[in-house]
């Protein structure tokens, strides 16, 4: 999946560490997760059984960044009768035929497409019958790829939805929000559904909130209007909202019925997560006779470097490995992502230790606003100044094209957080 494997392979240790991130990116491959669930008389997750042949029909509803994959790993071992697949914009879709309409919208803010999308959803939804079964396939991204905004425009949502990601605000706080300012978001969307219904998730998301993860869509809310509103204090954003937007908070302040759904109306599971990730990196590493540290990072990316700076042994042939996701604050108009960062700031610390290699990415290819999935690279001496001036820049992603260490994969058609490596 790392298309430019043998150009960056360039010492055996970048390949060793290449090679362990690969395995993180097989191990989210959709093909290799949907199987362990579906067979083709059932769905079976831990003790619950979903036997196929009681439906008349089966359909699929998939929204998020492994959309399409998710789906064709479904209908090779269960026949569907028709489905959706909302994917990103830029995204070409893995499954094709008429029986799958296929949406591209815009990720992370919504577009046109998104709204046009949730509409054709809920039509869909709103037809089918009690002895029909619909399996929601749901991934990260998701609550860009399906909106419709409720009693704001799209460029109102948009507008926020820029602020709060700026602001450096964690994705349960981005989302309380968004779900706030929805009319499918926090389980509205199978709401009124007379149909059976299943959602198989795929987590993108910290403890695998299925209230977060595509913003609760087809799950429930435990957040308020009262909670976005604090969010937008929280983060001094309130008075750069538009008027709107606070008006529709306001009002849901006061009045329950407006809220979000409280309890589950379909099951929700979650399938597949970064732990499944980290793993499948782990024996690969194991293999390669490594001595293993894996962590998990979330939060601000500074706490993060420091967590990991502390776990860089003194140790021979050692591996740590991470997963996560972290916040950023950005400051410059520079191009990259959470991963380059990461890279950058752990290349800036440790300028004094032995060699390394460092590399993150995201294992939906995408880090940021570059077309890259993270960089690696080798902790040789370079100027502090000039690392400075690039994080300064939000700009990570330029300072490692430079040195032509960023990771391309492309879309990588599955999402589950990022992935990392040090190896020493």
């Amino acid at each position: 999946m790392i298309q430019n494997f043998e150009e960056l392979a360039t010492s055996d240790k970048k390949k060793d560490c290449l090679e362990i991130l690969e395995s993180g990116l097989q191990a989210a491959n959709p093909e290799n997760i949907i199987p362990m669930y579906v067979t083709p008389n059932e769905i079976k997750i831990g003790n619950k059984s979903i036997k196929i042949a009681k439906y008349s029909n089966i359909y699929s509803v998939a929204f998020g960044k492994a959309g399409d994959s998710m789906t064709r790993a479904l209908n090779a071992i269960i026949p569907i009768k028709s489905g959706i697949i909302v994917i990103p914009k830029g995204s070409k879709s893995r499954i094709k035929g008429k029986k799958f309409q296929i949406f591209n919208s815009r990720h992370p803010k919504p577009d046109q497409t998104s709204i046009k999308a949730a509409k054709e959803v809920m039509k869909f939804l709103q037809n089918k019958r009690s002895d029909e079964l619909v399996i929601f396939l749901v991934s990260g991204g998701g609550s860009s790829l399906l909106a419709l905004p409720d009693g704001i425009t799209l460029d109102d949502k948009i507008h926020v939805t820029n602020f709060l990601l700026k602001s450096g605000a964690t994705i349960q706080e981005v989302n309380c929000v968004r779900k706030h300012l929805s009319k499918i978001k926090g389980g509205k969307l199978v709401e009124n559904m007379k149909c059976q219904g299943v959602s198989l998730v795929m987590s993108d998301v910290e403890g695998d909130d299925l209230s977060s993860i595509a913003s609760g869509t087809t799950y429930m809310d435990d957040t308020t209007f009262s909670d976005a509103l604090d969010i937008l204090d929280k983060y001094k954003i309130k008075r750069k909202m538009p008027l709107e937007v606070l008006v529709v908070l306001e009002k849901g302040r006061h009045k329950e019925s407006l809220e979000t759904i409280k309890k589950e109306k379909i099951e929700n599971y979650v399938i597949a997560n970064n732990n499944d990730c980290l793993r499948a990196m782990e024996k690969t590493a194991k293999n390669m006779g490594y001595k293993i540290i894996t962590m998990q990072i979330f939060g601000d990316i500074k706490e993060a470097v420091i967590k990991i700076l502390e776990k860089i042994s003194k140790d021979e042939k050692t591996c740590i490995i991470f997963g996560g996701e972290t916040t950023v604050r950005v400051l410059g108009k520079g191009m990259g992502g959470r991963n380059q960062e990461l890279v950058l700031r752990i290349l800036k610390n440790t300028q004094k230790l032995n060699k390394i290699v460092i590399a993150s990415m995201g294992t939906d290819g995408i880090d940021g606003n570059s077309v890259f999935a993270g960089a690696i690279t080798e902790n040789t001496k370079t100027d502090s100044t000039i690392m400075k001036e690039f994080l300064v820049n939000s700009d990570s992603g330029r300072f490692f094209q430079k040195q032509k260490a960023n990771i391309i994969t492309d879309f990588t058609h599955t999402n589950l957080m990022d992935i990392g490596v040090i190896l020493k």
